[in-house]
């Protein structure tokens, strides 16, 4: 039997999602992050090929990074919706959303937390120095990305319901960890009613109420 090794505030929320929405048999597994570092635990990162979230086993197989999981999983599911197929009227939209994901928000997610925790972390005069070459950097790469990236997630939600289309697919899956963390950090206050609406939307899901109530933590994502 499949196992999803779910570790808290993690990527892995995505696949513990993606289980409840096929109605999958599977194992629970969870871990806690080490109260220090706030890094995965040593049995989990032991555990995984590259000691983050999300894992899976499934016998001797050992699987890591989220889409791979999601596609592995998906595999089993061939006439699940979750996943449109070649010809679908949605397919296009579903597989750049699925891909922008990882490939363009959690990346862009991924450098401003690296250029914050360097600020934060750095010893005066340093943290002077960086902040006024990282915000440089905001300014011209990384703050026109991300706008340009919510602006086109506004506007194609308000043509379909869902990233992935009419209904819910695995595009809309892997973007619920960086979209919560998006508005954990108030990337959304401003506006963005049909980001909003999308919110509503899964969060009406039995599936997500399901996962939620596995994962049972106050929030999705880890805040720095």
């Amino acid at each position: 039997m499949l196992t999803l090794h779910h570790l808290e505030y993690s990527q892995s929320f995505r696949i513990l999602w993606l289980l409840e929405a096929l109605g999958a048999e599977y194992e629970l597994k969870l871990y806690n992050r080490d109260p220090d570092t706030n890094l995965a635990p040593d049995n989990y990162k032991a555990l995984s090929p590259l000691g983050t979230a999300p894992v899976v086993t499934d016998g001797d197989l050992v699987l890591a990074e989220s889409n791979a999981i999601i596609d592995y999983i998906l595999d089993s599911y061939p006439d699940s919706p979750l996943n449109p197929k070649a010809g679908h009227k949605d397919r296009v939209r579903h597989l750049f959303w699925y891909h922008a994901s990882q490939a363009s928000l959690m990346n862009l997610q991924s450098i401003a937390m690296i250029l914050g925790l360097l600020e934060s972390r750095s010893p005066w005069p340093i943290s002077a120095l960086l902040k006024s070459v990282f915000g440089r950097v905001r300014k011209l790469f990384v703050n026109p990305r991300m706008s340009a990236m919510l602006d086109l997630m506004e506007e194609d939600l308000g043509k379909q319901p869902f990233f992935g289309g009419d209904q819910l697919t695995s595009a809309d899956i892997t973007l619920v960890y960086p979209m919560y963390a998006a508005r954990d950090k108030g990337a959304f206050s401003g506006g963005y009613p049909n980001i909003h609406a999308w919110f509503d939307r899964i969060e009406a899901l039995d599936s997500f109420k399901s996962a939620r109530a596995k994962d049972d933590r106050p929030h999705i994502a880890f805040r720095f």
